[in-house]
């Protein structure tokens, strides 16, 4: 058998994704418990996070806070469904999955390359075009309205769209599309999904998975301007969550 080198643990001490300011820092050594599943995510995520190279399992490090929280409180309690995750956090609390988004959010690790186009030209073009000008005939805003300019997410509560692959950006929004996933009400992103084509799902998907992330990819500050809908996960600038 050809030999393998030994990899450090996603927690072990020669692990970068150690760098980042612990979310338990105060309380003491990080509990098995949760350091168990933080290195439960990694398994599917890839290692810190980053995701692996199916691009099934998203990109988790670097997404903001309030996003990966929600997502976890979602996964929990029924309103987005994949049994692996139900599973896996349907015992743990709130303050444990908020050490668990904190812990991720903090990581600051490479992106790969965009993947290579996989549609025709025309159909990049309308994939650009519904990303940064929406289609207001149909009701549908710009991605880039919400998820910053450069796509990167926006603070406290909207991801990044960038580092995502075209199967996985295709499989969510057809959840959206389905009813297979939903958020808080009321639920912005199935408004949105539920009005586009399968074609425009592609298109967009397409043009997102070919575009590089900027060297500075941190989510932006919320935008002062309000959001186009209202939306149950992510409140409108300058208020809080009801």
């Amino acid at each position: 058998m050809p030999s393998v080198a030994p990899q450090p643990s996603p927690l072990s001490p020669l692990s970068p994704a150690l760098s980042a300011p612990s979310p338990w820092a105060g309380q003491g050594a990080v509990p098995s418990l949760q350091a168990s599943h933080v290195a439960a995510c990694t398994a599917c995520h890839g290692p810190q996070g980053r995701a692996t190279p199916s691009g099934y399992f998203p990109r988790i490090a670097g997404k903001p806070e309030e996003y990966l929280y929600q997502q976890l409180l979602n996964f929990r309690d029924g309103r987005r469904s994949y049994p692996l995750m139900g599973h896996l956090l349907q015992h743990l609390d709130d303050g444990m999955l908020r050490g668990m988004a904190r812990y991720f959010a903090a990581l600051d690790v490479p992106y790969p390359p965009p993947e290579p186009p996989a549609s025709t030209a025309a159909r990049l073009v309308r994939g650009a075009q519904l990303v940064r000008q929406g289609d207001a005939a149909r009701g549908i805003p710009a991605c880039t309205q919400c998820h910053g300019a450069q796509l990167t997410g926006s603070l406290p509560a909207v991801p990044g769209l960038l580092g995502l692959s075209r199967d996985y950006l295709n499989s969510q929004l057809g959840a959206w599309r389905a009813g297979r996933r939903a958020a808080r009400a009321p639920d912005c992103m199935a408004q949105v999904a539920k009005g586009l084509a399968l074609e425009d799902v592609a298109d967009l998907s397409a043009w997102l998975a070919t575009q590089p992330v900027p060297v500075h990819s941190k989510p932006s500050a919320s935008a002062a301007v309000r959001w186009p809908l209202p939306c149950g996960a992510a409140p409108q600038p300058g208020e809080g969550r009801p």
